[in-house]
């Protein structure tokens, strides 16, 4: 089975997810001690799982029909926005959470992250999904090709 399109722009945006890792868990850090940075983190899980639903919820839609993708996409929203709330809920007293580096890292992953995977995604039908990556030929010898 191959995957969809929309598994693969999941997987690209959970991986920039985790590039993005390091930066918000060290700001987080920084003005919060490591309270801040384990908030930092159970932000950055929630989006990572946030876009892996989201994509699952697209691929089960379109199997079935246009109208049942519309629904998944939509529900699927709301659905994510209350898995989001459930994860909170119970941890918001907790000792360790901090509600600010939280947010932050919630908001600013989601939005920055979506932003950044615009320049990646190919919105042809020729390549959905991801753009390819283009082939470099060196003139001096047409055998070799690699990836750029």
């Amino acid at each position: 089975m191959t995957d969809t399109p929309e598994q693969d722009i999941a997987r690209d945006l959970v991986r920039r997810t985790m590039l993005a890792a390091p930066l918000m868990l060290a700001i987080g850090a920084i003005f919060w001690g490591l309270d801040g940075a384990l908030s930092s983190g159970y932000a950055l899980v929630i989006v990572a799982a946030n876009f892996l639903l989201g994509a699952a919820a697209i691929t089960w839609g379109a199997k079935v029909s246009p109208s049942a993708m519309f629904a998944a996409v939509l529900g699927g929203f709301v659905v994510r926005l209350g898995i989001i709330t459930a994860a909170v809920l119970p941890i918001r007293g907790s000792e360790w959470f901090e509600i600010a580096p939280f947010a932050i890292s919630l908001l600013v992953t989601h939005i920055g992250i979506l932003a950044w995977e615009t320049q990646h995604v190919s919105a042809t039908l020729a390549f959905p999904g991801l753009k390819p990556v283009p082939v470099v030929r060196s003139n001096n010898n047409p055998s070799t090709e690699h990836s750029a």
